[in-house]
């Protein structure tokens, strides 16, 4: 049978497409990315926000207009059913199947069922098929999250935190690397939990030095590291892995202590600069990118000039903004929601505007400075190549480094590029090869 599928939401939520295509390849199922030719349709949805919900219906729909020509059924998973399952059921017939996230482990028989064709039962077991550069993948160490902060509805859909088993996860790394992978990209709710669960340690320092051993890889970035985790003992044996990027993503969320109280996030603004202190006095040159949200309830100019004051402090590399927005099922959902849409707009600005001011300076002393850059891509019409450095994840917000080279240079090889221009994210430079 002919499938096509649709994988919206996160790079977790594109891992756990990557191994249903494993899983229905090995089944003698042909993926096919023309959707005028599929027999079955499946949408791997996120559910996370307002806007991700309206993505994941309005998609849904989209792809029930190709039922009734070649395509038969339509099948819905992910967030999105979990999270609302009776009610699609209710409201979107032209779906055949549902398919929760608790259901993954009876994915087979449900497939099965549904397709008419037999479809082993075998997720999460099969090869991961990569869906973009080749060189390039996401290894998923855990699932679900025990943070509970108070906007967040991750846990009510993903569950509690749960780790992966640490020789699975290196198997799994080995094979990746094994089949062109260069850049191993770590990523779970919270990576810094990581083994807390089903070992009673955290682990994830271990997990680093396991796959630093592995031969084929060049980069490993881990990604989401919940801030009062990250220690100094997971610092400093970071920095002795030659594979291990500086790179620390530490979402924030605020520089006021009031309001990271109020968010139930653990942790203080000033044991947060004592962290990204510490990051930086062992290393020259750490990547280090967060998130924060404005105009969450209760939230006042006192609070915001904090928040303004803490990012001065801190000058984070790379900032995403976000202004709050209610979640049914959270604790915050039942606070008065007082700074109105409006203020918040202009709060996010305040902050997305001083950003820029940080990272116009700090980027300057980039200039003159050799980095490392994974080459991806080349402008048809320039020449010019585009790649990534230490600086920029593979999500396509950390920016790029454009640069001239005056040899060929293929696509997923590492090379020098000395840095001369700088304009907003973009760094622009010739590679010295």
């Amino acid at each position: 049978m002919k499938i096509g599928i649709i994988s919206l939401g996160c790079c977790k939520n594109l891992v756990d497409t990557e191994n249903l295509i494993g899983m229905l390849q090995q089944s003698n199922q042909e993926i096919t990315y023309n959707l005028n030719e599929a027999e079955a349709i499946i949408v791997n949805t996120c559910g996370f926000i307002d806007p991700a919900k309206e993505e994941g219906i309005n998609t849904i729909l989209e792809m029930a207009e190709y039922k009734g020509k070649k395509c038969k059924k339509l099948i819905v998973m992910g967030c999105l059913s979990e999270r609302y399952y009776d009610q699609l059921v209710e409201e979107l017939p032209e779906v055949d199947c549902f398919i929760t996230l608790k259901q993954y482990n009876q994915l087979g028989p449900i497939l099965t069922e549904v397709l008419g064709e037999k479809i082993a039962n075998d997720y999460g077991k099969c090869p991961q098929v990569l869906t973009g550069k080749p060189w390039m993948a996401y290894l998923k160490i855990a699932d679900g999250c025990d943070n509970r902060c108070s906007y967040c509805a991750i846990p009510l859909i993903r569950g509690g935190y749960r780790s992966f088993d640490i020789e699975v996860l290196v198997e799994q790394a080995k094979e990746l690397a094994k089949r062109g992978v260069k850049e191993l990209n770590l990523i779970a709710q919270d990576t810094t939990r990581y083994g807390l669960d089903n070992y009673g340690e955290r682990r994830l320092l271990e997990l680093l030095k396991r796959c630093n051993e592995i031969e084929g890889l060049h980069w490993i970035r881990v990604l989401y590291m919940y801030p009062d985790e990250i220690d100094y003992e997971l610092i400093e044996g970071m920095a002795k892995l030659e594979k291990v990027l500086p790179y620390f993503d530490i979402p924030v969320q605020h520089g006021s202590n009031r309001m990271l109280s109020i968010m139930n996030r653990r942790g203080t603004s000033e044991s947060i600069i004592d962290l990204v202190n510490k990051i930086r006095e062992t290393y020259p040159l750490p990547a280090l990118r967060t998130t924060m949200i404005v105009g969450f309830p209760t939230e006042t100019l006192e609070d915001v000039d904090m928040n303004l004051e803490f990012m001065k402090t801190i000058k984070w590399d790379r900032l995403g903004g976000f202004t709050y927005s209610k979640e049914e099922d959270t604790p915050s959902y039942e606070m008065v929601d007082d700074v109105t849409q409006e203020e918040k707009e202009r709060r996010y600005e305040l902050m997305m505007k001083l950003q820029e001011e940080i990272v116009e300076a700090k980027n300057q002393e980039l200039i003159g400075k050799t980095l490392e850059v994974l080459v991806e891509k080349q402008d048809g019409l320039t020449g010019f190549y585009r790649g990534r450095s230490v600086f920029s994840a593979p999500d396509g917000i950390d920016g790029e480094v454009i640069f001239k080279s005056e040899t060929p240079i293929e696509f997923g090889t590492f090379v020098p590029v000395t840095i001369n221009r700088i304009k907003a994210h973009d760094f622009y430079g010739n590679c010295m090869k």
